[in-house]
């Protein structure tokens, strides 16, 4: 792996938007404003929406185009401490009070000072997280925050607000520079108050027809122009219909990807059918699109491609 070379924030809203760009990540200006002002501010930036809306690859986008390090934190129920912020390696610590008694070493002091010291710990993305330099700090993604419960929710106060962790054995653990921090959540539950209370916010809704036409081409180039305005303008009409869970921009690349691998230049309704499993995850949706829905879209799409012409 290559040596991370940090590079300095942006200074104003439109470097942030080149940034972002540069990467070929396509956001608006309201995105860019607010992740400007969470760098400029030091200040986590907690990002809700829909699945798929590229909530996580805004954090990617930064590691790459910042030269920092990643730190995932990917929330799940039961998420604690010892999985999320640092426990110690036992198995280790074990071994060497045994060598130790075995050398005839009995100063009980010595041996814990010794078993309970920055060797023995093990690092989990939190305190990982608190290790940065000044102007090399990471950035540190809590991904989908919503999967925990409300106790570790509650935990993490203390590391938004003060950027620091306690470890009974060894003190207080500080950040020399506090991390860049992007809390991603999906809304499946309310995250509280005290926590919002530290971020800046912003909710990541879905691209109009025009962005996400520019996220296809940046994303999968080698797709046909005619098929990739057909695929945006066919999963921006399924928006609008009532479906389970509706397919986001992870999708939508997905598709033209998977249309492209199999060398379509244009939808039609066979292809639709054949392929619908990449769009929709849910079998009550597919049947809904089979069972004239998904002929009804495509001949709205062909007609008013058609007439723009």
């Amino acid at each position: 792996m290559s040596e991370l070379k940090p590079r300095a924030a942006p200074r104003t809203i439109d470097e942030t938007l080149d940034l972002l760009t540069g990467a070929d990540y396509v956001a608006d200006r309201s995105l860019a404003t607010v992740l400007f002002l969470s760098l400029r501010m030091k200040r986590p930036l907690f990002l809700e929406g829909e699945a798929g809306v590229g909530k996580t690859e805004i954090a990617k986008v930064l590691a790459e185009t910042l030269g920092r390090r990643l730190i995932r934190l990917q929330c799940y129920e039961g998420l604690d401490v010892s999985s999320a912020v640092y426990e110690w390696n036992y198995a280790a610590q074990m071994i060497e009070i045994r060598m130790e008694e075995a050398a005839g070493k009995v100063d009980r002091s010595a041996m814990e000072r010794n078993v309970f010291s920055e060797k023995y710990l093990i690092r989990r993305p939190v305190l990982d997280a608190l290790t940065g330099k000044t102007g090399a700090a990471p950035v540190f993604l809590i991904d989908e925050l919503d999967r925990t419960d409300e106790a570790f929710e509650a935990f993490l106060l203390e590391i938004l607000s003060d950027f620091q962790v306690t470890v009974p054995e060894l003190g207080t653990i500080k950040a020399e520079e506090p991390p860049i921090v992007i809390i991603t959540t999906n809304r499946t539950r309310e995250i509280h108050d005290a926590l919002k209370r530290r971020c800046l916010y912003h909710w990541v809704d879905y691209p109009d027809a025009e962005r996400e036409l520019e996220i296809v081409r940046r994303k999968v180039p080698q797709a046909n122009q005619r098929l990739s305005a057909e695929v945006v303008s066919f999963i921006q009409k399924l928006r609008q219909i009532e479906l389970f869970k509706v397919p986001g921009v992870a999708e939508t690349i997905d598709w033209a990807g998977a249309l492209t691998e199999l060398d379509k230049v244009a939808l039609d309704p066979e292809t639709v059918s054949d392929t619908i499993g990449v769009l929709l995850k849910y079998q009550d949706d597919i049947a809904r699109i089979e069972q004239g829905e998904g002929r009804r879209i495509l001949n709205e799409v062909k007609a008013e491609l058609s007439a723009a012409q």
